[in-house]
């Protein structure tokens, strides 16, 4: 008769690593926060919104000038008292030369043709070209959101005629498309019924760049609600007698949500750049409102002499745009599981 053998230890494994806690809102959150790239983008984006936003603080108790009146005839005085024409005869005997950068709280960055303080003129114009930025890419979000909500889950002829709305839209280069639409209401405004936007209005510039976005939001939204529609989830809720609104507002809402937050700041960096480009024109942000398109264009006209009048707008424009593209890019690998998984396939 054989001894029984002692029972062998069980082999453990290693431990399974608990799943981190909270849902994908919170897991996606942890991410960005431990993600130093973005800190980084955020902070910098951070301090050009803050001082965009000081700019009425800026012109009035720094600089001490009123950035929308021209002064052709002014004069300023640095700090060891001398005084400096903000227009001078040019070195060629032709034309005026604005004031150059003084690097004192007085015209700091120089004078623009018709004597304004360039700085503040620059502050003013990042705060309009961001608030544009970020109301037209709410537009171009909300009216993508409903129209995709509406052609993916209604389906059919509804779906038909959306889908060639959208395609008509899509086919227009966005630039000319918004050239076409800013050139016709450049002077007499647009007329919504009994919604009238004045020519001379920020709404107009932000109507214009948000309805031309509203595909580029509209598309990925439509296909994701068809994809959403046919979960058995969905399935399970209709046999149960849940109505449409319940459906779309309980479960096909929160799951296409995430796609359009992570549009979002892509479509605010595309409209800053599509508004610029159309101040630039001259069909975007009416004079003597600023932004930093308008401030560009005026700025070209002297690079020779007076450089940083183009340079300075321009690198805020480009820092901008560079940090809300990464700034995206980290909410679409954060919130889109489908990024998460590339990201784990490489």
């Amino acid at each position: 008769m054989t001894e029984p053998r002692p029972a062998q230890p069980a082999l453990v494994g290693p431990r399974a690593e608990p799943e981190s806690s909270g849902g994908p809102w919170r897991r996606g959150l942890r991410a960005l926060l431990g993600n130093s790239r973005v800190m980084v983008s955020a902070a910098v984006l951070a301090v050009i919104v803050v001082l965009c936003l000081l700019a009425p603080l800026y012109a009035s108790h720094v600089s001490g000038t009123d950035p929308f009146v021209a002064n052709p005839v002014g004069t300023t005085v640095l700090d060891d008292g001398t005084v400096l024409p903000l227009l001078q005869p040019a070195p060629q005997g032709v034309g005026v030369l604005p004031l150059g950068p003084t690097g004192e709280a007085h015209f700091l960055l120089g004078a623009d043709g018709d004597g304004r303080d360039v700085a503040a003129r620059i502050l003013y114009g990042g705060r309009n070209t961001l608030v544009i930025g970020v109301l037209a890419g709410l537009v171009a979000c909300a009216g993508g959101l409903v129209v995709g909500l509406i052609a993916g889950y209604v389906g059919g002829a509804v779906d038909g005629v959306l889908s060639r709305i959208l395609d008509v839209v899509w086919a227009f280069p966005v630039l000319m498309l918004a050239i076409s639409i800013s050139a016709i209401s450049f002077a007499s405004g647009i007329s919504l019924g009994f919604v009238r936007v004045s020519s001379g209005s920020l709404a107009l510039p932000v109507l214009i760049i948000g309805v031309v976005y509203v595909p580029y939001v509209a598309r990925p939204v439509r296909g994701a609600v068809l994809s959403v529609r046919a979960a058995d989830y969905v399935g399970a809720a209709t046999s149960y007698g849940a109505g449409h609104g319940r459906i779309i507002r309980r479960e096909i809402l929160p799951n296409v949500l995430s796609r359009v937050i992570v549009l979002f700041p892509l479509m605010v960096a595309t409209a800053m750049l599509l508004e610029s480009g159309l101040s630039f024109l001259g069909i975007g942000v009416h004079p003597p409102a600023a932004s930093w398109g308008t401030i560009i264009e005026d700025g070209t006209q002297l690079l020779r002499n007076r450089p940083l009048m183009a340079i300075v707008p321009g690198a805020l424009l480009a820092i901008t745009v560079c940090v809300l593209n990464i700034l995206g890019d980290a909410i679409r690998d954060a919130f889109d599981p489908k990024a998460e998984l590339r990201m784990r396939a490489r």
